[in-house]
């Protein structure tokens, strides 16, 4: 192959945009693979996922691009807002390149992932095929909040980050200012755990005015809704009339975002795969938390179908060919993935599907009780109420879960005993199991609550005991609630989804509590808004569970002789 390293490509108000491109040197004209990341074109860690070279010498044109104003193309950076042209002019660009058989599919995960569905909807005519992996629908649900809860964790170190390359380019004249402002940045970020993220007011993090970077959060995607807009998926599928290939993680930050794209493409009547493992963001081995799901787990192996890197490309072939709209079948098999492919947690099996969700999944109810018990069975009469302190200045600590985060805080799979300790986490758990209990679909909790608060948080987390008495989290959620003082409210709290079979012996657990801190910004109890609040107080918390309120969780049930085939 050749490498071509920064070809210019002239956006429609005179920016230059620069990419690397991969070129075969036999045969030709070949289809076009195109990523548009924002964390450097030769970015180290990117190389394995992008891996321009393995691509290329599969028979197709590579291109990597740096986007607007990152590393090396001009402009001025400014998140998710120039995509949707950027996209659609460098579309029309890589498929009028010389060698190129003018079909271009686009790739990659997580930002990267979203460019292809901003070039999707501006609909350029040669972009024929995307592959978004590990990425968001709508940003207020994973991105920038959850709830109605800011995601602190992801938008502060994430932000800083990003501000590096400002940094360089600001102070690209002087050595000094560089230096410092970069050592400054960098403390900040060394310290995120035990200093940055506690700082308020979480809606304007000082951290982002002390360097002088953009806002990327929950407080400025309200302020500007139509910045925030130029990121939004969700709603939009319809508008996208092109084959899809979906892949996504149980345990990533937009693990539910992945599931809505490929569900409303399906619902759209377009071509849609979806694969979804026992994953997290950064993540896609067989060892996840404190969980080893075995060697089949990962993407190299995919339960010895193959890499998921090379079925992805023959995915590609099948849509970038000349020929594709004339043989190509929606979900034929010729790619090497079904339609659906899941992981099944507790199991640790690969199952293939025909949808999503799954319809023979029966929603069913597991009731908080007295006693911290959780049952099947609904209260029957009154069984008092639960109590607790939330202090915002003490919140429970983020342990797992399905998140990206600073490096102090893993996602996956982990032990809550530190967690099920704390005396404003409320536990509830059932009988040992007689048989298995596969749960594969959307969860959600409905529960009765009070607060002397004007504003509060809930948050619930589904976990798994095994027989040992250790628990893990499986999914978990918040719902950011106003109410009148002492008023008992049902409060919903979206868990998202997953695949996870309870085994035999295994008893499931509950908790109800009120922060997830610093995944989700603290509730500071006194109603200020988030971009103005630096004070805070202890709330009185209470959960009812009895047969006028019955405080519950819906467990999307697969029936046990389904179970496995």
């Amino acid at each position: 192959m050749t490498i071509e390293h920064d070809a210019p490509a002239t956006m429609r108000d005179g920016v230059v945009l620069r990419a690397d491109v991969y070129r075969p040197t036999t045969g030709g004209p070949w289809p076009v693979l195109l990523a548009r990341p924002p964390y450097g074109k030769n970015m180290p860690m990117l190389a394995g996922l992008m891996d321009p070279v393995g691509k290329a010498r599969r028979g197709f044109i590579v291109i990597v691009q740096d986007t607007r104003g990152r590393f090396a193309s001009d402009g001025e950076w400014e998140p998710w807002t120039f995509e949707m042209d950027d996209g659609y002019d460098t579309v029309r660009w890589a498929a009028a390149l010389p060698g190129a058989n003018g079909s271009v599919g686009m790739f990659g995960a997580s930002y990267f992932g979203n460019t292809q569905w901003m070039a999707a909807l501006a609909k350029p005519p040669e972009l024929k095929a995307i592959a978004p992996m590990v990425t968001w629908s709508e940003p207020d649900d994973g991105l920038f909040a959850r709830g109605g809860a800011s995601e602190l964790g992801i938008t502060v170190p994430w932000s800083l980050m990003q501000g590096a390359d400002t940094l360089l380019r600001r102070h690209a004249g002087d050595p000094m200012a560089l230096g410092q402002s970069l050592m400054a940045l960098v403390g900040d970020l060394d310290a995120v755990a035990d200093t940055t993220y506690w700082e308020l007011p979480a809606g304007r993090h000082p951290v982002f005015e002390r360097h002088g970077i953009r806002e990327l959060g929950f407080e400025r995607s309200r302020r500007e809704p139509e910045w925030s807009a130029s990121c939004r998926v969700a709603g939009r599928q319809s508008e996208v009339d092109l084959p899809s290939l979906h892949t996504g993680g149980w345990y990533d930050i937009f693990c539910q975002g992945t599931l809505d794209n490929f569900t409303a493409m399906r619902a759209a009547g377009r071509p849609a795969t979806l694969v979804m493992g026992p994953w997290s963001h950064t993540g896609q081995m067989g060892y996840l938390g404190e969980v080893n799901f075995g060697m089949a787990a990962s993407a190299e192996l995919l339960g010895f179908r193959g890499r998921l890197a090379d079925l992805e490309l023959g995915w590609f072939s099948r849509w970038l060919t000349p020929d594709a709209e004339d043989t190509a079948v929606a979900d034929a098999p010729r790619s090497g993935l079904p339609p659906v492919l899941l992981f099944v947690m507790g199991v640790n099996q690969w199952r293939e599907e025909q949808e999503w969700p799954l319809a023979r999944a029966v929603d069913t109810d597991l009731f908080l009780r007295a006693g911290d018990r959780l049952a099947f069975q609904a209260p029957e009469s009154e069984e008092g109420t639960d109590t607790y302190t939330y202090d915002p200045a003490d919140p429970v600590p983020t342990t797992g879960g399905a998140l990206l985060m600073s490096n102090e805080f893993p996602p996956g799979p982990l032990n809550q005993a530190a967690v099920e300790a704390r005396p404003d986490v409320l536990v509830y758990t059932t009988d040992p199991l007689v048989e298995e209990l596969e749960v594969t679909g959307r969860v959600q909790a409905f529960i009765h609550a009070a607060t002397d608060a004007p504003t509060t948080d809930w948050v619930v987390r589904l976990c798994d005991v095994d027989t040992r008495g250790v628990s893990r989290n499986v999914v978990d959620g918040i719902v950011r609630a106003t109410a009148a003082p002492g008023e008992f409210t049902e409060q919903v709290v979206d868990l998202w989804s997953t695949s996870y079979v309870f085994l035999a012996g295994h008893r499931i657990r509950v908790h109800v509590t009120s922060s997830n801190f610093p995944r989700w910004d603290r509730n500071l109890n006194t109603g200020e808004p988030i971009d103005q609040g630096t004070r805070s107080r202890p709330a009185r918390q209470e959960i009812a569970h009895d047969a006028t309120r019955p405080s519950r969780i819906v467990l999307p049930v697969i029936p046990a002789l389904t179970s496995g085939q």
